[in-house]
């Protein structure tokens, strides 16, 4: 069979060949690599362990379906085996070291060689070069840089592009806007929470970005957020938003990306085996079901992983893009598993919230979620940030909102909810990923 690297490219960064696979194509050279990548596994410490206890061969692997067999590999595991379990070269291959960022519990850590930094790089030229950027693009990226791998691995990819890259790095408001009107900036890398901020702080210097800026291309992404809030940062910033999709587990950004028709995310099929699954049983669910993503990489070195449980719940999209590529796509991220919380026995996501109160037109950009026990009895508070014309109307015309806002969220959540109106700009707002959720039970 040819593969991925041995065939040539047709164009940069429009890789026809690869984007343009057939399914059965697409399958074979699937098998081809995860048999690669289960026998780089195989001398893996926590792998060769796993396993042997389980009775595992990998030279029996006959097709794809077979892979079912192997456990799955959880961010436990990798706490567990921190920090060189996993390891399948020697320390002197390892050029780069990635850290995830610890939101849910203990950091965990990423090792690359230079292939794989190179096909990080490549998978993110390509998904930027699918939604339209080109040499001669300004990429402003917004992202921190550092040990988290959003800002490193968009500003690699933009530059094996061609793109001139500015690496301005997350917060400094202000000075992130001069950035774009001092060199015409035309494409940015942002979190939707801080689009949302950065609105307030452009409307205090009075710049208008349809008017006084060349922005075209936004990049959203790092943390779930809702089509209501991609249509907020489209309408104010005049560009077109695309939802990106990553990991650290999987190198980091680049894992599915939205192309111009933005029917749902295309998952580099080339480099990623998808399954999904229902987080309780554990089962395969039907295509076209909500369940929790689990990836096997199969193009890296230093630590490639097997079934490895992402906890974000998403939908393959059924049926081919209009756009012509062939490689699977994923609806937008709904939340993770270990979001849901409980209240009176309904569960509930965040993300249900941010839809709901993202289109009611009194609403502001910020919004806080507070679980709070009172009497034995679980309670939910729902802190909204309303505009500045809302905010100096007359009390009755609040409480007429407030009411709106409460039956709105009763028809989506099944329960009802307190809501507390509070003025522009008052909740806290982080440079990184939005807190969406304070849970006071747990304290």
């Amino acid at each position: 069979m040819v593969t991925h690297d041995s065939r040539k490219k047709t164009g940069r960064y429009w890789d026809e060949y690869v984007e343009t696979l057939s399914d059965s194509e697409i399958q074979a050279l699937q098998f081809y690599r995860l048999k690669q990548t289960l026998e780089r596994v195989s001398s893996c410490g926590f792998y060769q362990k796993r396993f042997k206890e389980m009775g595992l061969d990998i030279s029996a692997l006959e097709c794809l379906e077979d892979l079912s067999r192997f456990p799955f590999t959880t961010k436990q595991d990798l706490r567990d085996a921190y920090p060189y379990g996993f390891l399948c070269e020697p320390k002197e291959r390892l050029v780069r070291l990635h850290v995830s960022s610890g939101t849910t519990g203990q950091a965990t850590a990423m090792f690359y060689t230079q292939k794989d930094l190179e096909s990080w790089a490549d998978l993110m030229a390509r998904c930027m070069h699918m939604t339209g950027a080109r040499p001669g693009d300004t990429f402003q990226n917004m992202m921190g840089y550092g040990l988290f791998t959003g800002g490193l691995g968009f500003h690699y990819g933009a530059e094996r592009l061609g793109l001139l890259t500015i690496p301005a790095g997350a917060g400094n408001s202000k000075r992130q806007v001069q950035l774009m009107r001092d060199f015409s900036t035309t494409v940015i890398h942002i979190i939707p929470s801080y689009a949302l901020h950065l609105m307030d702080v452009m409307a205090e210097m009075g710049v208008d970005p349809k008017r006084d800026l060349e922005l075209r291309i936004a990049y959203t992404g790092a943390e779930p957020y809702s089509e209501e809030i991609r249509q907020r940062i489209q309408d104010f910033y005049g560009v077109k938003t695309y939802n990106s999709y990553g990991l650290s587990e999987m190198n980091g950004p680049g894992v599915a990306f939205e192309c111009p028709e933005q029917t749902g995310l295309h998952i580099w099929e080339d480099s990623y085996l998808v399954e999904l699954i229902d987080p309780d049983t554990l089962e395969p669910v039907r295509e076209g079901t909500v369940g929790e993503l689990v990836l096997t990489s199969l193009r890296r070195e230093a630590m490639p992983l097997i079934r490895y449980r992402t906890k974000d719940l998403t939908r393959i999209v059924r049926g081919h893009c209009p756009c012509g590529r062939k490689h699977r796509r994923l609806d937008r991220i709904q939340g993770r598993s270990d979001d849901m919380f409980i209240i009176k026995g309904v569960n509930i996501f965040p993300i249900q919230v941010e839809q709901v109160l993202m289109n009611i037109p009194e609403v502001g950009n910020n919004y806080l979620i507070v679980l709070q026990r009172e009497n034995n009895v679980d309670q939910m508070t729902v802190r909204v940030e309303v505009t500045d014309r809302t905010f100096i109307e007359d009390m009755r015309h609040l409480q007429r909102i407030q009411k709106k806002i409460t039956h709105e969220l009763k028809g989506e959540l099944l329960v009802t909810p307190r809501v507390e109106l509070v003025e522009p700009s008052s909740l806290p707002r982080t440079e990184g990923k939005a807190v969406r959720l304070v849970d006071e039970r747990k304290l």
